[in-house]
């Protein structure tokens, strides 16, 4: 049965869903409540644009046009515009919106592109570009809903979103009281448009088709072409958008910040005299002041009366001045607003755009996009922000999930570097100047206390900032903080006989990319290619001269590690390159004993059986040979299905060695892991990220499958190290503390080991069983890779014009080694005897 009109309109009126008024209808949505105003009060479709195909169409795009009746500015966050055909069993066409309709404004929608949209004309700059949103011509449905889920046409969702307006047209099964005209196919250029904004819950009443087609969106503002007079205040007003989005203001202000460098083409502005008294405080006195001209003319401090129209940018309050002047009077200065961060938007929102002294601890969260964008991620207070599933399992414990989820978002917040520059973008000149903020003197590192010594500008640009008052370069002095160095130049002592550690090496391939044919790369400012892009077998470094710049860095940091046995990931398989499997190891491994001394270091040879479809990367273990030796050949874990997608376990036995070269001690057994990334999924349950990244289930049946597999040494100390591509509290962890194995890193430590999207956890981890975790006499995350810029890695190589590498270890890989210290020969504390004055 099809909804009538009267049916759908007395549901909205009354605001009830069609579950509960079941006994009415068992229709086309039946389920969705609604609550579109009759009464003219809301936002309405009020053009739809469906008409395709014919040569003398005006437009190359369908769209369609919201308008906002009312006097103040509507946010669309967490509406969708949707479409289904006239007798369709689903809504197929769904576009989240974004931004604001101005009061007594439009929004324009643009959809999909007309048959012959080369011969029409473009439309008017659209809010929102949405190719999913593609009409019919003649017939269909095209719905406004408070909500993102698509509507459910039949079935029982009720209360899975909200109808705020409704057009049916033609023979739609679909509508309001009954269906608006239809579309005149390709032959006739027209629009269905409402009339006079009339909302009489009634589409064939409400619409007409039309030939005079007049697209709309929010740059043609609303509230007349009146010009107002109005303070920063009353622009930017009470809430998220201003109240006079859309008008032509008049108002005053002091230069708080100019940007003629850097490409934001402004000046802020704030009200002579604020920001010392903040009793009362509801609304910014400051705003942003778009105009090229008028940042390559203004001076901090100057006094100007600005003309021109109020815009959202990004949800930034701003204005796109017309006319300036400078004011000869006097004005009252402006005092940075010495303020704590808010923890919510809200709180932010009343400081938008304003000068600010930030008060608290700050601490360095993210240095991933600084080479790139020269900003710094932020956290309020003393510890970087962290992983979720790093402190809480999302699937046993969701509260405590949840929880570090907002936390997080109330301590984020960016020091930019007053610009929009991409320095990696080679085509523009600007690569040429010195990056802000990095440098190999004074390390910008995740978990450093930052120190402002200038006020700064809060204000929002893809997320908060907080801005310098002109744009910040490597040379000209204009940052506004400095930040403790944290490096340390060794690891922390762990005590023991011997040091187990584990290494991720970075995608370590001696067979670079130019020895393959087909290979695309990376290259730096100047062309010159770095490393291995996709679409190869080599992963690594593009030429000879790169791997040197890689294998520097690496060979550094193992050989400081001054561990006895190191386990290592993500190092070629030589195997897979049409050479002996082993070759890139024995190639590390020279180059160690090239650093460290001849014969210092040797490598646990690949096993007779090896599996027959491996991974281009490996598991390798090293050791040195005078103070550990292997028991027995290494095993690699072989035939489980567990592992069809990730790098097999390696196993190998060991033993110390005493001063005089006797093999004293237990047996131990290490065993080398890499378990399958986050970053993909393959099947049912592995492409969903419920809290843990893609491809969950996987992880867990690898470490289902690595306890088995260990099992076999049941009575021997066994330590589970590797790259396990989970965090502490996730499920494949969970599994392997379950079978009686000790986390060390994470017991021993309250460090991590790698960081992402400004999120510090440890993927990287050492586990012993019960015979192993007695002989454990310390352990340490040895920071010298996840804090560091990227733009220190050898794959970025004169990325720009300050060169950023050097030999140090300090962003050798991208992961942190884990170190741990065995008392393993006899005696009743470790034997030293070998080294003068002890070890570590």
């Amino acid at each position: 049965m099809v909804v009538s009109p009267r049916n759908i309109s007395s549901l909205r009126r009354a605001g009830v869903t069609a579950a509960a008024a079941g006994a009415l209808v068992a229709a086309p949505l039946a389920a969705i409540p609604a609550v579109a105003a009759p009464d003219g009060s809301g936002v309405v479709i009020n053009e739809a644009y469906l008409v395709g195909g014919s040569s003398g169409q005006p437009y190359t795009h369908k769209f369609v046009e919201l308008h906002n009746p009312t006097d103040a500015p509507v946010d669309l966050a967490g509406m969708s515009l949707q479409y289904k055909s006239a007798g369709g069993t689903s809504f197929t066409g769904l576009v989240s919106l974004s931004g604001t309709i101005p009061a007594d404004g439009y929004f324009l929608v643009q959809g999909g592109a007309n048959n012959n949209a080369g011969a029409g004309l473009p439309l008017p700059p659209p809010d929102q570009v949405a190719g999913s949103i593609n009409p019919g011509g003649v017939s269909g449905v095209i719905a406004l809903v408070d909500g993102t889920q698509a509507l459910p046409v039949r079935g029982d969702a009720a209360g899975a979103a909200t109808v705020v307006d409704l057009l049916g047209y033609g023979n739609a099964d679909t509508y309001e009281t009954a269906p608006a005209p239809a579309g005149q196919g390709t032959g006739t250029v027209g629009s269905l448009t409402r009339t006079d904004f009339a909302d009489t819950d009634d589409n064939s009443a409400d619409f007409a088709f039309v030939t005079d087609v007049t697209p709309q969106g929010s740059a043609d503002g609303g509230g007349g072409d009146e010009t107002v007079e109005a303070t920063i205040a009353e622009i930017q007003g009470t809430g998220a958008a201003s109240p006079l989005l859309g008008r032509t203001v008049v108002t005053r202000g002091v230069v708080t910040a100019a940007y003629p460098t850097g490409n934001f083409n402004g000046v802020y502005l704030q009200t002579p005299g604020t920001g010392a008294d903040l009793t009362g405080h509801d609304a910014s006195h400051g705003i942003f002041v778009f105009s090229g001209d008028l940042a390559q003319q203004a001076e901090v401090g100057q006094y100007l009366e600005v003309t021109g129209k109020v815009s959202e940018f990004g949800t930034l309050t701003e204005i796109t001045a017309d006319e300036w002047a400078v004011l000869d009077e006097p004005a009252d200065p402006v005092v940075p607003a010495a303020i704590a961060f808010p923890a919510t938007d809200a709180g932010r929102e009343v400081f938008e755009g304003m000068l600010v002294a930030p008060q608290g601890d700050y601490t360095v969260t993210d240095t991933f996009p600084t080479n790139r964008f020269g900003s710094v991620g932020l956290a309020v207070g003393t510890k970087p922000l962290v992983q979720p599933s790093e402190l809480h399992n999302p699937r046993t414990d969701r509260a405590g999930y949840d929880a570090v989820v907002a936390g997080n978002a109330a301590r984020a917040v960016t020091l930019d570097d007053g610009s929009s520059w991409d320095y990696t973008n080679f085509n523009q000149p600007y690569h040429q100047t010195p990056i802000p903020y990095l440098s190999l003197e004074n390390p910008v590192r995740v978990g450093a206390a930052v120190t402002f010594t200038d006020p700064v500008i809060l204000d929002y640009r893809f997320q908060w900032n907080f801005q310098p008052v002109t744009q910040v370069t490597g040379v000209n002095g204009a940052a506004p903080a400095t930040f403790e160095n944290t490096r340390e130049a060794a690891p922390e002592q762990t005590g023991g006989d011997i040091q187990l550690a584990f290494f991720n090496v970075l995608n370590y391939f001696t067979t670079t990319g130019d020895e393959v044919a087909g290979c695309r790369y990376f290259s730096d400012r100047v062309g010159d290619p770095v490393t291995v892009r996709d679409q190869c077998d080599p992963r690594g470094a593009a030429e000879q001269e790169d791997l040197e710049r890689q294998q520097a860095k690496i060979v550094a940091a193992i050989n400081a590690l001054d561990a006895e046995v190191v386990a290592l990931a993500e190092i070629e398989n030589s195997a897979r390159l049409g050479k002996p499997r082993d070759t890139a190891l024995a190639d590390l491994v020279d180059a160690l004993n090239a650093a460290a001394g001849a014969g210092t270091w040797a490598y646990v040879p690949s096993p007779a059986a090896v599996p027959a479809d491996e991974d281009v990367i490996r598991n390798a273990l090293i050791y040195k040979a005078k103070r550990v030796v292997p028991v027995g050949q290494s095993q690699i874990l072989i035939g489980d299905p567990a592992f069809a997608n990730a790098r097999e376990p390696l196993a190998q036995t060991f033993r110390a060695l005493n001063p005089g070269g006797q093999a004293k001690g237990p047996e131990l057994v290490v065993i080398a892991n890499h378990f399958k990334s986050k970053g993909s999924g393959e099947g049912p349950g592995n492409d969903v990220d419920e809290g843990q990244g893609l491809s969950n289930a996987d992880r867990k049946a690898q470490a289902s499958a690595l306890v088995t597999f260990a099992s076999q040494y049941r009575t021997t100390p066994v330590f589970l190290v590797g790259d396990f591509n989970s965090y502490t509290a996730e499920d494949p962890l969970v599994v392997l503390g379950d079978a009686g194995y000790t986390n060390i890193g994470q017991t021993m430590t309250k460090e991590d080991t790698y960081s992402f999207g400004g999120l510090v956890g440890s993927l990287d981890h050492v586990f012993a069983n019960r015979a192993a975790t007695k002989l454990v006499t310390g352990a340490d995350i040895w920071n010298i890779n996840s804090g560091e810029s990227v733009g220190l890695e050898y794959s970025r190589d004169n990325y720009n014009v300050t060169n950023l590498y050097d030999t140090s270890v300090f962003r050798s890989s991208d992961h942190d080694p884990v170190i741990v210290g065995l008392d393993v020969l006899p005696g009743t504390a470790p034997d030293h005897a070998w080294e003068k004055g002890g070890k570590k």
